[in-house]
C-alpha cells in the first residue's frame, strides 16, 4: 500500500521501461501522494529509482543537489544536545510527581533511542539566590555549612545517569551564597575561596553519589574573571579533577577576545559557551579555534512555533555559527503557572497531584538528532553535507568515529513558525522544493537510508512527530526528497530508533483543597514540594520531636537578579488562579539569627525576578510587637495594623480572603475583619518572612473560603 503523509518524500527510477509501465500512474499519484515507502505494492515491481519523473506543481528544483562527501575530509566534533534543569528552579515540580508518571517523563527525557535521548544534562549549582523561576539551595548556606542532600539536581543528575549512563552531566551557578561575596555583590572578590566553594560541590557530587561532572561554568550571564578562571582551573587540577572541563563564561563571545591574547586562559578553557546566540558565533570565537557551544537557548513556549525554533536552532547553530552542542533552557516547565517563562522546556509537567504532563513537540525535534547520533561523532564540511538548502532551510550531516556511519539532519522551518523568545529573527524564506542527495566517498556504497519524518501542524493541521517511514532507497548514491514546509527529516544508518510511547496520562486536576502539609514525610534537608521558593531558602529540619521547615539564608546572597537583594523570603503555593482562600501556618521564630518576623499570603500575583514587587495580601507578624496587613510583600502598601505579643514558641497565623474582606487571627484570636483592595484579584498563596533570617514553620494549611470561614468562626474576638 502507498502511505500517504502530507509532503514528504518520492523517489522515482529514470528507467525507460518504468517510465513507460508506471509514468502515467505515478503523475496521478503524485498530485495527491507527498510519501512513498520502500515497502509498498509499487516497490516490489519498480525498485524505486532516482530521478523525478513529475515535479509537483509549486515545488522547484534550481540548483538542488546536496551533496554528502566524507572524502574531503571532516569538520568539528559534535557535543550533544542537551537540556538544563535551573536557573532557576525549573525541575521543582517533578520531583512530587506519583512514581509511574515520573519515570514515563524521565524516559521521555533521558531514555536512550525512546523520547529526546538527551546527551548532556546541565543543572543549577544553588546559590540561595531567585534564578529565574525560583530559588536552589546552596550546599553551604554559610562557610561553615556542608550539604549535599538538599535540592533535587543531585536527584535528577542520578535519574538521568541511571537512563544514560553516558549521559554529559555540567555543573553552572547563578548565584553564589552571600558570604562568598565578603559583603560585597562579587564572588570574585576572593578567587581561591569561589573555587573552593565550586570544587568542594563537585567533589560532593562524586562522594555522596559517584557523579562525575563533566564540564563546569562561571557565573551565568554575568560577568567573568579571568583570575578567577585560572584559578579555578588550576583548582581543579591540583583536585584530581583533570577531566572536568571549564565552559566560558555562559553569557556572549565576549570572552573570546581574551583567550587569543591569554594563552594561560585559552589553555584553561575547553569550549566557548555562548546563550541565544541567534545561530551566530563571532569572529574571535571562530578564531580561537575553541569549541563553541550554545550553552543555552531556546527559552521558547512549546507549542508548534516553539517546536519549529528549535528544529532551526539545532541545525543551524552549526550550519551558521559551527556550535557543536546546544542546550535547552530548560530541560522540562515543571514550575506553576502564573511564574515567568511558563511551559519554556522540552516538554511540561506542571501538576503532580494529578499525574498529568505534556509531551511538546520539542521531544521529538530533538530526537531527530540524539537518537541517531552520539558525542564524538563528527560534522562533514560545510559544503560536502553542511550547509543551507537552496530554497530555504538547512541540512547537517554527520558520521560515527569509525566513518561507517551516516545521520542526515534537514529542516524546513519558515520564519513566522520558528521564531523563539529572543534575539530577533531576521525575516527569510523557504519554498517547498526538491533536492538531490548526492552520497560521495564512502557513502556513494549506501543503498538505503532510514528516514524519519515530522512536520509541525499550523492552521488546523495536526502535528506529525517523528515518523518512521522505512527506508529510503539509492541509486549510484542518488535519492530524490520532496521537502514541504516546517518539516524535518532524519536519513540514517542507524536502526535503533523509536518513538517511546506511554497510555495517556491522567486528567489534568486543579490543585487540591483541603492541603495540609506536616512536612513529616521529607528527608531531611529538603524542600518541600509545593511550596516554590522564590527567595530565601527552605528546607525540612527536626527538633527531636516534630519535623518542620526553616527559612535558612541569612543575608543578601550575591544575586542574580534584584528581587534577592531586598532582604526578605517568600514561598509561593498553590494556584495562580485563585482568589477567595484560607491560609493557615503555625510558625516559630528562633532566638538566635532570627528574622525580624513572618507572614501569610493571598493573591501573591508574581514570583521570579519581580517576586519583590509582588503584591497581594499580606499578614505580617513583626518581633517588634506589631501586625500589618499590607497589599504588597515589600510593605509599603499598609491597610491594617495593631499590637500583638510574641512570645518563644509555636504560634498559628491565620488569614482568609474573600471578596473585598480579610479576617486575621493570631493563635486562634482574631486580630481584625478588614475591607482589602481587591486588586490584584487572583494570585498564589505563601509564606515568608520580613528578613533573612531563621524561621521555622509547620502544618500549612490551605481551604476554601467557606471552609476557613467556619474555622474562623470557632476563634475569639480580639478585646481591645
Amino acid at each position: 500500500m502507498i502511505s500517504i503523509w502530507k509532503a514528504i518524500l518520492m523517489l522515482v527510477l529514470a528507467s525507460s521501461t518504468f517510465s513507460t509501465i508506471y509514468s502515467a500512474k505515478l503523475q496521478r499519484q503524485l498530485e495527491n501522494v507527498n510519501v512513498m515507502r520502500i515497502d509498498t505494492d509499487l516497490d516490489s515491481d519498480v525498485n524505486l529509482l532516482s530521478n523525478l519523473l513529475a515535479q509537483p506543481q509549486g515545488f522547484k528544483n534550481e540548483g538542488s543537489t546536496i551533496n554528502f562527501d566524507d572524502s574531503l575530509g571532516l569538520e568539528r566534533q559534535f557535543e550533544g544536545i542537551g537540556g538544563l534543569s535551573g536557573g532557576g528552579a525549573t525541575s521543582k515540580l517533578l520531583v512530587n510527581y506519583p512514581e509511574i508518571q515520573r519515570n514515563e517523563i524521565l524516559d521521555y527525557l533521558f531514555k536512550p533511542n525512546f523520547g529526546a535521548s538527551l546527551q548532556i544534562l546541565k543543572v543549577e549549582i544553588g546559590g540561595d539566590s531567585q534564578s529565574t523561576d525560583g530559588t536552589e539551595a546552596s550546599h553551604m548556606h554559610n562557610s561553615n555549612d556542608e550539604n549535599y542532600e538538599r535540592g533535587y539536581e543531585w536527584w535528577l543528575m542520578l535519574e538521568a545517569k541511571k537512563r544514560n549512563p553516558n549521559i554529559k552531566l555540567y555543573g553552572l551557578p547563578w548565584a553564589f551564597p552571600g558570604w562568598i561575596g565578603q559583603g560585597t555583590q562579587n564572588p570574585y572578590t576572593n578567587v581561591s575561596l569561589t573555587a573552593d566553594y565550586i570544587i568542594r560541590w563537585i567533589s560532593g557530587a562524586k562522594r555522596m553519589y559517584n557523579l562525575t561532572i563533566d564540564y563546569i561554568g562561571i557565573w551565568n550571564e554575568r560577568n567573568y574573571n579571568v583570575a578567577y578562571i585560572k584559578t579555578l582551573r588550576n583548582a581543579l587540577d591540583l583536585n584530581g579533577f583533570q577531566n572536568v572541563l571549564i565552559v566560558a563564561s555562559d553569557g556572549g563571545w565576549d570572552i573570546a577576545h581574551d583567550i587569543l591574547n591569554d594563552g594561560q586562559l585559552a589553555n584553561a578553557v575547553y569550549a566557548i559557551g555562548c546563550h541565544y546566540p541567534g545561530t551566530y558565533d563571532s569572529q574571535d570565537a571562530y578564531n580561537t579555534g575553541k569549541s563553541l557551544w550554545a550553552s543555552e537557548d531556546y527559552s521558547t513556549y512549546n507549542d508548534e512555533i516553539g517546536g519549529g525554533c528549535w528544529a532551526r536552532i539545532l541545525n543551524q547553530n552549526y550550519v551558521n555559527g559551527y556550535m557543536s552542542s546546544t542546550i535547552s533552557w530548560n530541560l522540562i516547565g515543571s514550575y506553576y503557572y502564573g511564574l515567568p517563562f511558563y511551559r519554556d522546556g522540552l516538554m511540561t509537567a506542571v501538576e503532580p497531584w494529578s499525574g498529568n504532563y505534556n509531551v511538546s513537540t520539542p521531544i521529538w525535534i530533538t530526537a531527530h538528532t540524539t537518537q541517531f547520533t552520539s558525542i564524538g561523532w563528527r560534522y562533514l564540511k560545510h559544503d560536502s553535507g553542511v550547509g543551507k538548502l537552496p530554497q530555504g532551510g538547512s541540512y547537517v550531516g554527520l558520521v560515527s568515529p569509525d566513518g561507517t556511519d551516516l545521520t542526515i539532519v534537514i529542516e524546513t522551518m519558515t520564519h513566522d513558525h520558528s521564531i523563539c523568545i529572543r534575539p530577533g529573527l531576521p525575516w527569510y524564506d523557504v519554498h517547498p522544493q526538491l533536492v538531490t542527495l548526492n552520497l560521495k566517498g564512502s557513502f556513494a556504497r549506501l543503498t538505503s537510508m532510514n528516514v524519519w519524518y515530522s512536520k509541525l501542524g499550523f492552521n488546523g493541521q495536526p502535528d506529525i512527530m517523528f515518523q518512521s517511514l522505512g527506508q529510503l532507497k539509492f541509486v549510484s548514491g542518488q535519492a530524490v526528497l520532496k521537502l514541504g514546509l516546517d518539516e524535518v527529516y532524519t536519513l540514517t544508518t542507524i536502526s535503533t530508533g523509536q518513538k517511546g510511547s506511554y497510555p495517556v496520562p491522567p486528567p489534568s486536576q486543579p490543585f487540591p483543597l483541603p492541603y495540609l502539609d506536616d512536612f513529616e514525610g521529607y528527608p531531611l534537608y529538603q524542600e518541600p514540594f509545593n511550596l516554590a521558593q522564590q527567595t530565601g531558602s527552605y528546607e525540612v529540619l527536626s527538633d527531636g520531636q516534630t519535623k518542620f521547615i526553616r527559612q535558612m539564608v541569612l543575608e543578601n546572597p550575591v544575586a542574580w537578579c534584584d528581587s534577592d537583594l531586598h532582604n526578605k523570603s517568600i514561598s509561593v503555593v498553590g494556584s495562580y488562579t485563585w482568589s477567595d482562600i484560607f491560609v493557615e501556618i503555625n510558625f516559630r521564630i528562633p532566638t538566635l539569627n532570627s528574622t525580624s518576623g513572618v507572614f501569610v499570603a493571598a493573591r501573591v500575583d508574581q514570583g521570579g525576578c519581580d517576586a519583590f514587587k509582588a503584591q497581594g495580601i499580606y499578614l505580617y507578624v513583626l518581633q517588634s510587637g506589631a501586625y500589618q496587613l499590607s497589599n504588597d510583600f515589600a510593605r509599603t502598601k499598609i491597610t491594617q495594623q495593631g499590637s500583638v505579643q510574641i512570645s518563644a514558641g509555636w504560634h498559628t497565623l491565620s488569614l482568609l480572603v474573600q471578596g473585598a474582606s480579610a479576617l486575621g487571627a493570631l493563635d486562634g484570636v482574631i486580630l481584625f475583619n478588614a475591607t482589602i483592595p481587591t486588586s490584584p484579584a487572583s494570585g498564589f498563596a505563601a509564606i515568608g518572612t520580613d528578613s533573612y533570617g531563621l524561621a521555622d514553620f509547620d502544618n500549612l494549611l490551605l481551604e476554601s473560603a467557606a471552609s476557613g470561614l467556619k474555622i474562623m468562626g470557632k476563634y475569639t474576638m480580639l478585646v481591645k
